[in-house]
């Protein structure tokens, strides 16, 4: 038997660790009843190198469609090809302010025990700049993930892999024409430069990358395209990580269309969130899953966990076991 899968079968036995078993269960039910499964990213989900394992559940066809952060499009990317110029921290939880400043002075971005280097956002950002002006010049209007998709597929970008191809999600998900949402996309890097871009007159305006809103329609059109083309088969499925809005937005989809279109269609068929929230002062991060069955998102028979943990040490074992590692 496949080590974590044993592993887990054995030792998972009660608690968050056996909700992280069932919910591994569930998630293979619920594809093997013919469902789709939706994986969202919150946090700093592709730095921690989440990527490798879920590229291999996208190209195993167990995962159909990514919400995450504009941090996380974008780390994948920086990662794929700068990870050996990165600086790891050890006692990271001891740096000083005086630390953080030098990491700053050698163009260091710091995400907890990581150092990013700022040579490589330089980099994806001309090559987006060229991207985004052609859009501009020719009136075309696109999502982040697909200039990012654009960036991935250029031939001449594999000369700077400084991880294997198969380690990223992002270049996965490209191959695979599987789609993905990034919601606040302003709040990241990229994000970021585009908007000094506009700012700068390099941009006309801010036209050639889709709104937000713009980014929801299309999300739920695919969840209504995907229910009308197989009304039989199960809805689909929600493994979140983190919360925010990665989480947030791409779950609005149900409640917009049962409420606000009046159309006909079914709740989200799975439902799984890893966060070390915890159900206090509102906090929607940390909001139990029977919550979400008063705003029209779950309903009393999902099949739905919550496992309070941490992110980044739970979805690797629940890959894995949906992987049959």
């Amino acid at each position: 038997m496949p080590a974590v899968r044993a592993f887990m079968d054995e030792h998972f036995l009660h608690f968050n660790s056996r909700t992280a078993v069932e919910a591994a269960r569930a998630w293979e039910a619920h594809l093997a009843a013919g469902g789709t499964m939706m994986v969202t990213l919150a946090g700093a989900m592709s730095t921690a190198r989440i990527g490798t394992l879920l590229a291999r559940l996208i190209r195993a066809g167990k995962v159909h469609a990514i919400t995450c952060t504009g941090a996380n499009l974008e780390e994948d990317v920086f990662a794929l090809l700068a990870y050996q110029e990165y600086e790891r921290i050890g006692d990271w939880r001891a740096l000083s302010a005086a630390d953080e400043v030098a990491l700053l002075s050698k163009g260091m971005n710091r995400v907890t025990d990581t150092c990013i280097p700022e040579t490589v956002m330089r980099h994806i950002e001309g090559r987006l700049a060229v991207l985004w002006r052609a859009a501009a010049d020719g009136g075309t209007r696109r999502a982040p993930s697909e200039y990012m998709f654009d960036v991935v597929r250029d031939l001449t970008l594999a000369e700077h892999f400084q991880l294997p191809r198969e380690a990223s999600w992002v270049l996965a998900a490209a191959e695979a024409g599987i789609p993905v949402w990034t919601p606040g996309w302003e709040d990241s890097t990229t994000g970021n430069m585009f908007a000094a871009m506009v700012w700068e007159g390099k941009l006309p305006d801010h036209d050639c990358v889709i709104s937000g809103t713009k980014q929801m329609e299309t999300l739920m059109r695919w969840y209504l395209d995907g229910h009308r083309a197989a009304p039989d088969a199960p809805s689909p499925g929600f493994f979140q990580l983190g919360g925010g809005i990665a989480g947030d937005f791409p779950i609005c989809a149900v409640p917009c269309l049962l409420q606000d279109l009046k159309l006909d269609v079914p709740l989200w068929g799975y439902f799984c969130q890893i966060s070390d929230a915890v159900s206090s002062y509102g906090g929607y991060s940390g909001a139990p899953p029977n919550e979400k069955i008063t705003w029209g998102k779950l309903g009393p028979d999902t099949p739905r966990f919550m496992v309070q943990s941490d992110a980044s040490i739970v979805a690797p074992l629940v890959f894995g076991y949906v992987l049959g590692d």
